[in-house]
């Protein structure tokens, strides 16, 4: 029997949760000061529930992020400090150099390893193999309802609750995405560290009154040749800001624990 520890435990973790395989245990959830008591109440029983990871008593295969950005910053150095790997899905927060160089030398000073996880996009397995001989350009441009871009910087931008046609708000790199866009571009992020880096990936933001789903296309250019990466993502239903499939990747991740042959 394999076992997890989740960092937070909203709708993303409790749809992991469920789709879990018999053979790998939720062993603890790490939980903020403000959601201690609710997860609590909702956990499986005999779940460690605790609010640092010090605090938890055995020792996991996989601790899995899926408290947002500063679920991250706040519980990822101890994670490693333990010597447990750490398999991270707010790949946005990386975006902040100081915070991905602090947690890549935790992980190399105590023998753990860091693992992004793909998210919402597929291809991040081609795209990284492309880098490998040198990527000349890599684009992403990621379209969402008006709705979807709601409680983001995007409010500032563009006239979300009026706006009856396509609208390009944000063109930028990754980085700068990641960081004025929290919630929403951890994808943009996740293809920076994928492909030709944060900095030189090129991003386009679009908020689209006449699509239903949030869609993503990754075009890339390189010595390997060339590739184009289009999803449609449905969103999970007790949560409209995220994807299903970022949701999957980490079952995924759960999955691989105990199969002999990865893919």
């Amino acid at each position: 029997m394999k076992k997890i520890v989740i960092i937070g435990f909203g709708a993303m973790a409790q749809s992991v949760l469920k789709l879990l395989p018999d053979t790998v245990q939720l062993m603890a959830v790490i939980a903020s000061e403000n959601s201690y008591t609710r997860i609590c109440q909702i956990v499986p029983p005999g779940t460690q529930v605790v609010r640092d990871a010090n605090d938890i008593s055995g020792q996991p295969d996989l601790v899995l992020e899926m408290a947002g950005q500063a679920g991250l910053r706040a519980h990822a150095a101890n994670v490693l400090a333990r010597q447990w790997p750490l398999a991270v899905i707010s790949v946005g927060a990386l975006a902040d150099k100081q915070l991905a160089d602090e947690l890549q030398d935790a992980a190399r000073k105590h023998q753990t390893k860091i693992h992004l996880l793909s998210g919402a996009v597929a291809g991040m397995d081609g795209l990284y193999a492309a880098s490998c001989l040198g990527l000349e350009k890599v684009q992403y441009q990621g379209r969402k309802p008006p709705a979807g871009w709601k409680g983001s910087h995007a409010e500032k931008l563009v006239d979300l609750v009026n706006l009856t046609e396509p609208t390009v708000f944000f063109t930028g790199s990754a980085r700068e995405a990641a960081r004025l866009f929290p919630a929403n571009s951890n994808v943009a992020a996740t293809i920076g560290f994928a492909g030709i880096g944060l900095d030189d990936t090129e991003v386009q933001l679009i908020a689209d009154p006449n699509v239903q789903r949030n869609s993503h296309t990754i075009h890339a250019q390189g010595q390997f040749g060339e590739m184009r990466i289009e999803l449609q993502g449905v969103p999970l239903p007790d949560n409209p800001k995220t994807s299903t499939l970022a949701a999957l990747s980490v079952v995924r991740a759960c999955k691989q624990l105990e199969q002999a042959i990865i893919i």
